[in-house]
């Protein structure tokens, strides 16, 4: 599991917050006679005590802790297929190497027609894609669908040529009838940026398919 860099600055809201009401427990039990001025403190020193554990519940809100990565499980590859041309091979591997290169991206496939034109990187164990209901909807609606925890979405099986331990996924409309499928180590791990970076990609290389497999 990843270490949580900022676990100590974290705590230390928690940590104050606990040593203080000890101190005042002490002070209290140590007391023969309570006076009102002592009683005040008490008062505010139990505040302070409790404002401090609530900072530490809204940090652990606004710095949540960074999602854990993974090595997806797989051999590193390229796979092109059969009877591509070299200008339609050329886009695809070009395409692919920005993806790969920056995103988060670690797999993706590229379906055009039908088939698998091209796998690239962490490379699952079943090279046939058979579209499932995701896959169907993003060609149909030609809208995009993010997964950003691919383990929370019960239908994750439809995915059976993506690594087994794949976090999170997209699946981008490509050209009329091309789906880009890319698959990430890290769930909750696209940005919107990369999502638009994403998007003009698979317009660009959709379009080339269009005019290139008739």
């Amino acid at each position: 599991m990843k270490k949580d860099p900022n676990l100590i600055v974290r705590l230390i809201p928690l940590i104050a917050g606990a040593i203080g009401s000890i101190l005042l427990l002490i002070n209290r039990l140590t007391t023969v006679e309570l006076t009102p001025s002592q009683a005040r403190s008490d008062v505010v020193g139990v505040i302070l005590a409790g404002m401090l554990a609530l900072v530490w519940l809204i940090w652990q809100q606004v710095q949540p802790v960074p999602p854990d990565a993974v090595t997806l499980i797989g051999k590193e590859g390229l796979e092109f297929a059969p009877g591509l041309s070299d200008t339609v091979k050329i886009e695809l591997a070009w395409a692919s190497h920005l993806l790969l290169t920056n995103t988060v991206t670690k797999s993706l496939i590229v379906y055009y027609q039908g088939r698998v034109l091209l796998r690239r990187g962490i490379l699952g164990i079943n090279s046939e894609l058979n579209p499932g209901t995701i896959v169907k909807r993003v060609l149909e609606t030609q809208k995009p669908v993010y997964l950003v925890n691919l383990n929370l979405y019960p239908g994750k099986v439809e995915f059976d040529y993506l690594p087994e331990n794949t976090q999170g996924l997209i699946c981008q409309p490509m050209g009329k009838e091309g789906v880009l499928i890319l698959a990430a180590n890290v769930p909750r791990s696209y940005t919107k940026q990369d999502e638009n970076w994403i998007e003009g990609i698979a317009d660009k290389l959709g379009n080339t398919l269009d005019q290139e497999l008739v």
